[in-house]
């Protein structure tokens, strides 16, 4: 915490079929001590009125994120923390604006330097976007139940998804490529790690580590999506 000055500027990037509402917990946490918080929703995703069928590039889906930081004042840095998917929206803000960003925060999110370069990246990319498809289909299965470990989702919060969640961009997201430049890397990186992550693997994400290695990892008690589970570890 001593690295991160009060009022800071947080910015909350969801993953596939969600939207800023995901955040919402971790906002009225951040706000509680005084920081700002944006919780953009990206083209198609939470209020925003785009169709998914009409988005066909990750320029545009990505395009809410990158008006906010454009509008930022000059020499104001945020901290990016971007969940699941998500991290290909940050990936992207930090090679097109790394004067903005003080640091980015990966939450069990894709993290690939270049982006879906391969095949093997495109078939990585499908996945995640599947499983947060999935969602509707883990509400049911664990509502109130305690999980194992210990972590838990509470039932309206199970509920809020299946109210809110939206079809993604597929395509714009399976095929986002990057291209990164020397000033990227001045960015610094820091990945969270969900121990329980029934998503993303453990295995999977030490591999995005070790390919495109941040300045820190920590690990979090938690399934995939820590801002329901385990709002208060991951403040």
């Amino acid at each position: 915490m001593s690295e991160v000055p009060i009022p800071a500027h947080f910015v909350l990037v969801h993953g596939a079929s969600h939207g800023g509402w995901c955040w919402y917990k971790i906002r009225c946490l951040l706000e509680s001590i005084g920081h700002k918080v944006s919780c953009p929703d990206l083209a198609s995703s939470g209020i925003d009125p785009s169709d998914a069928d009409t988005i066909f590039t990750f320029q545009e889906y990505n395009k809410p994120l990158h008006d906010i930081l454009t509008s930022l004042p000059a020499h104001e840095k945020v901290i990016l923390v971007g969940h699941s998917a998500g991290g290909q929206n940050l990936t992207d803000a930090i090679y097109n604006f790394p004067e903005k960003v003080q640091v980015a925060v990966f939450v069990a999110a894709k993290m690939l330097r270049n982006g879906s370069q391969t095949e093997q990246d495109i078939n990585e990319a499908s996945g995640f976007l599947l499983l947060e498809n999935l969602i509707r289909l883990q509400t049911t299965k664990y509502g109130t139940m305690v999980m194992e470990k210990g972590v838990t989702i509470l039932q309206l919060d199970c509920t809020l998804a299946a109210m809110l969640l939206r079809p993604c961009p597929i395509r714009a997201l399976s095929e986002a490529m990057f291209t990164d430049d020397k000033d990227s890397d001045k960015v610094r990186r820091v990945y969270i790690k969900t121990l329980h992550d029934n998503m993303a693997s453990l295995e999977f994400q030490e591999s995005m580590i070790k390919k495109w290695p941040p300045s820190d990892v920590y690990t979090i008690d938690s399934d995939h999506c820590p801002m329901f589970s385990n709002p208060s570890q991951l403040f």
